[in-house]
């Protein structure tokens, strides 16, 4: 990281007191909630839109609301929210925006739906996707909203782009001059802790704008309250409602709640429990199992035989196995071909670390496989947040030489997400 990077951290928490400002309404309790209970007796997590529509939508009254949101937008009986509200006179609904993929969930990565009509509401359909800064804040005018809603679900990475879309609509909302209503729902690998390098601005791309941990073990809302207090040129108007029920060491499997892709190729939690360490193969040459009905746990390229699973198995990384493994993607890389490599099994999620996983795998397929070879355009740069993580592998690099060579980033941006954090 350089230089200037790390004066970004050392200075985030300058304006931390702009946090207490940020949690406004519901989202300003910071004692913890009472448990939600599902049909069986056990624990269930309410979601941000659930306590907002128990509350009689009351954050919303007299606004014009336009939502930000995607397929996961859905209520414990899987209603998406925007039927639920458009159907529900408390709330004058006007807009949708759709993120990467799209409202309804149509495209595929790197893709949106455009601007339409949804059929289900009548209501206009704007595309955020690839907008930013004036360009949206445009959209946002035009759309005729007093409010913009944001519910996604997360997966936990810094480079899943649907925090970033909340960063840029934060920042749109403030140039437009309209409110910001955060809708909580839960980190499906955890809150415990971030893990991994800290990005350097200079890398800033939508695959990672700040410089926050590469898992960055927060939900959509305590990263809102940190994006408004900490990397926002001039704070948005925000609130954030809470969940209910969600404890930090909950996974996904935890919370009674229904899970929906939040993307093609995040089909289930099992996914993102892997995802921020495994998408580190995006920036290579070889398959990050796209195309399988395993992404980002499976793993190859043509070959590659057993010897990267005896490689792999024999770092001892805590949680995890590898197996030996073949598999034909039917798109994205080597489409309809048969590669090998390996899938990456969890037996004891409470110890794994996805990252440092991520790492051990780059270091042993560079020794066990002599085709290895980074992306041309260097974006593994862009998913790690510097060019440390390359350049240390191509050095030569075990795979704790890596890990540690970001540990004072990592703590100091550990130090400043404390400050945001909303659950036990």
């Amino acid at each position: 990281m350089s230089l200037s990077s790390e004066s970004n951290l050392s200075s985030l928490s300058r304006r931390g007191l702009l946090a207490a400002g940020g949690a406004l309404g519901i989202g300003a309790v910071a004692a913890p909630a009472a448990e939600a209970h599902d049909g069986g007796g056990g624990r269930r997590v309410r979601t941000g839109f659930e306590r907002l529509a128990a509350d009689g939508y009351r954050a919303l009254a007299g606004e014009r609301v336009g939502v930000v949101t995607n397929p996961t937008g859905i209520t414990a009986d899987v209603r998406h929210i925007v039927d639920v509200m458009h159907a529900d006179d408390r709330v004058d609904l006007v807009a949708v925006f759709g993120p990467e993929h799209g409202f309804r969930g149509t495209a595929q990565a790197g893709g949106s739906e455009g601007r339409y009509d949804d059929p289900a509401t009548g209501l206009p359909v704007y595309d955020t996707y690839l907008k930013s800064g004036q360009p949206l804040a445009d959209v946002f005018t035009a759309s005729g909203v007093d409010t913009v809603v944001f519910d996604i679900q997360d997966a936990g990475a810094r480079f899943y782009t649907y925090i970033w879309t909340l960063y840029d609509c934060m920042v749109a909302a403030e140039l437009a001059g309209k409110r910001f209503v955060v809708l909580d729902r839960p980190n499906p690998v955890t809150g415990r802790a971030a893990l991994g390098p800290v990005l350097d601005r200079a890398f800033a791309t939508f695959v990672g704008r700040e410089p926050i941990a590469q898992a960055h073990g927060m939900t959509v809302a305590e990263l809102a309250l940190l994006f408004n207090a900490e990397f926002l040129a001039r704070p948005v108007e925000l609130e954030t409602v809470r969940m209910s029920g969600w404890r930090r060491a909950d996974f996904f499997d935890a919370t009674g709640l229904p899970w929906v892709p939040p993307s093609p190729n995040m089909p289930t939690a099992d996914t993102a429990l892997v995802y921020s360490g495994t998408c580190l193969f995006e920036g290579t040459n070889l398959s990050e199992g796209r195309g399988t009905t395993r992404p980002f746990e499976l793993l190859g390229a043509e070959g590659i035989d057993r010897r990267w699973a005896e490689a792999a198995n024999g770092l001892g990384l805590p949680g995890v196995r590898f197996r030996e493994a073949y598999f034909a993607p039917t798109f994205s890389k080597f489409q309809g071909k048969t590669v090998g490599g390996v899938q990456v099994q969890v037996h004891d999620r409470a110890a794994f670390d996805p990252v440092r996983t991520g790492i051990g795998l780059l270091v042993s397929a560079t020794r066990a496989w002599s085709g290895f070879a980074w992306r041309p355009d260097n974006w593994i740069d862009k998913l790690t947040g510097s060019t440390r993580v390359r350049t240390l592998i191509d050095a030569g690099a075990d795979t704790d030489e890596v890990v540690g060579a970001w540990g004072a980033d990592l703590a100091a941006f550990r130090a400043v997400r404390r400050e945001y954090l909303l659950y036990r």
